[in-house]
């Protein structure tokens, strides 16, 4: 099951669990659409993978299946 991870890992950005604007690479690195845009052309610093928009976790489903409150941050992603 994804995280749904809390914020973008390059610029810290709070990602609403819900927000339409949120990419992920299979390894569930997050990122915002302006920094995955402008930053990373869609490749994941990490892994060297493709970033992809975020699936909805449905809201009936988030009460047992809650999103992650673990912010992973990596400022250094921003001079990729």
């Amino acid at each position: 099951m994804l995280e749904l991870r809390p914020n973008c890992e390059s610029c810290n950005t709070d990602l609403a669990v819900d927000s339409q604007d949120v990419l992920i690479c299979s390894f569930e690195c997050t990122f915002c659409l302006a920094c995955s845009e402008q930053i990373l052309n869609f490749i994941c610093p990490n892994c060297g993978g493709e970033l992809v928009k975020r699936p909805l976790r449905p809201s009936n489903k988030l009460e047992k299946y809650p999103a992650s409150t673990l912010r992973v941050f990596n400022p250094n992603l921003k001079n990729h």
